[in-house]
């Protein structure tokens, strides 16, 4: 299936033409067989989607765990067919969160008060990179953002190296679903995190939460975060900095690691 598509557009004085419209379409998640949650996704790099997810939301603890990823395609959308361990999977059954899936909210669908907050180790407190490289990706990004670009819709996420490049480009309407995707294709070929993420969107609650999931300690997002992200990147021992654009930014937590700040 395709993340784009050509349909007709009219706009004031200028003849009917074709528009690039970004597809939105319902990705289904089964574990052993056992439907799990919907989400609305761009259908792009789903094997990276399904891993990040899993993992993210704790669903699995390790790679090792997801023993196979099978994609098929209905005409009411896309099922992920996921076989997981037999821990993680009665794991899960006793849990029986129900996400109900949206582009706007990461925790829509949560059962119960205790289900919003999961308990994450802190992120490891080494890990230092300087501010600069942060610039510097943040500014080679928008040139990998090809669907953003064609259809003006999407959101990115990546990862920054150390010395500024950026890799694991990922991109879908929901701000939640391309990190998951950018962590599921790290997380994919590589168990050691390092570096920091990347978000094209405001830093949530959950943002957070998926990053100290996976240990990243730094999230840099081009828009703001909010109270309740700032609150738990504090206590997870995250960086988070918000308004990430051109040469400047808002450092909300821990900003010891990005050298090059100006105390």
């Amino acid at each position: 299936m395709n993340s784009q598509v050509q349909l007709p557009v009219t706009r004031p004085g200028i003849p009917s033409s074709l528009d690039t419209i970004a597809e939105e379409v319902p990705v289904a998640f089964e574990y052993n067989g056992i439907s799990h949650t919907v989400m609305l996704a761009t259908p792009a790099d789903l094997e990276d989607f399904a891993l990040g997810f899993s993992l993210t939301e704790g669903i699995v603890e390790k790679r090792s765990e997801v023993f196979d990823i099978e994609i098929t395609e209905a005409e009411a959308g896309i099922t992920l067919h996921l076989e997981i361990a037999g821990g993680a999977f009665a794991k899960l059954k006793e849990r029986r969160r129900s996400l109900a899936g949206r582009t706007g909210c990461g925790l829509c669908g949560a059962e119960s008060l205790a289900q919003v907050t999961r308990d994450l180790p802190l992120v490891p407190a080494g890990r230092h990179m300087l501010l600069a490289a942060l610039y510097e990706g943040m500014c080679r990004l928008p040139a990998q953002q090809t669907l953003q670009q064609t259809t003006g819709a999407v959101h990115a996420a990546c990862r920054v190296a150390g010395d500024g490049s950026i890799s694991h480009v990922r991109e879908d309407i929901g701000r939640h679903n391309a990190l998951d995707k950018t962590l599921g294709a790290l997380a994919s070929v590589d168990d050691h995190p390092d570096g920091a993420l990347l978000i094209t969107s405001r830093a949530s609650f959950e943002m957070v939460q998926k990053s100290a999931a996976l240990g990243y300690g730094i999230l840099a997002a081009v828009s703001a975060p909010t109270a309740a992200a700032v609150r738990l990147a504090d206590k997870l021992n995250v960086t988070l900095v918000g308004f990430l654009r051109g040469n400047n930014c808002a450092i909300y937590t821990h900003p010891h690691r990005l050298q090059g700040t100006t105390k």
